[in-house]
């Protein structure tokens, strides 16, 4: 496949799948890179019939120089660019931040004609509704963002105790953060795919409540899998996350129907709507 932007705009491709079935679109958390996916990218390559291609935000590594833009401005550039890769079904799987972006892109691809994301799967972030009602928390200086990475967790603590990192590391997360408190949801169309929600038992910011309402995000099908952990518990348990992810992939192939899902055994999947 002829891809002249992949390394260059906002698409990175670590291991190339072309003639996979599907292609798999992931996006980063707030200050995170494209970077945090290669496991996931490597794990998948061999394990599931899709060609991986993560999002690089701007204001970090090769795009340092570049500046952040609204969630809604991001989700337009980035559909622009995988124009080229329309010619096959796409799967989208964000985590934190990157699950609002990553929804935000799907709503856009059903909007183009011969081009549709045939499934969703969102980590770790509350549904869009309840983000525009209680959004993330307003952070000023220095020491207050750090005490959000320790809270979180998922950061290496050297990154968190070494000066120069934290200057090259704090600019583009607080651009995330002012993108993410900004962002509201806009009343439009659901999803016609199938949406998987994942969440840690123990995140400190995203209950499993409020991960259970991306429920109402789609007119097809909907799972929820609680893993143990807190905000970061792909990283806690990557091994079950990377499984998973292959599995996900698997049970929700190309084009799939949009019959519920039944439960899945040593997950705590409850049922297709959220409890009320």
């Amino acid at each position: 496949m002829n891809d002249p932007h992949l390394g260059v705009g906002w698409l990175r491709r670590f291991h190339a799948r072309p003639e996979a079935r599907r292609t798999l679109v992931c996006f980063p958390h707030a200050g995170g890179s494209a970077s945090a996916y290669f496991p996931l990218s490597e794990a998948l390559a061999s394990a599931a019939d899709v060609d991986v291609l993560v999002v690089q935000y701007p204001g970090r590594q090769d795009r340092r120089r570049v500046r952040q833009v609204g969630i809604h401005a991001m989700a337009d550039q980035i559909v622009d660019e995988l124009a080229a890769f329309r010619d096959r079904p796409i799967a989208l799987f964000g985590h934190s931040m990157g699950a609002t972006v990553g929804y935000e892109v799907a709503r856009r691809l059903q909007q183009h004609p011969g081009s549709f994301p045939d499934l969703l799967i969102a980590s770790g972030q509350r549904a869009p509704e309840r983000q525009s009602r209680r959004p993330v928390r307003e952070l000023h200086a220095d020491h207050e963002f750090v005490e959000e990475l320790v809270e979180l967790g998922g950061t290496d603590t050297r990154l968190l105790t070494d000066p120069d990192l934290l200057s090259m590391f704090l600019p583009p997360l607080r651009e995330d953060y002012a993108a993410l408190r900004a962002y509201r949801h806009r009343p439009g169309p659901r999803l016609r795919c199938p949406v998987v929600a994942l969440t840690g038992d123990r995140d400190p910011r995203v209950s499993v409540e409020e991960t259970g309402e991306w429920a109402a995000t789609t007119d097809s099908s909907f799972e929820l899998r609680v893993f143990r952990g807190g905000h970061f518990y792909l990283e806690d348990h990557r091994l079950e996350f990377l499984d998973t992810m292959a599995d996900l992939l698997k049970r929700y192939p190309p084009s799939c129907a949009e019959e519920p899902i039944a439960l899945v055994d040593g997950f705590l999947s409850p049922a297709s709507r959220p409890v009320k």
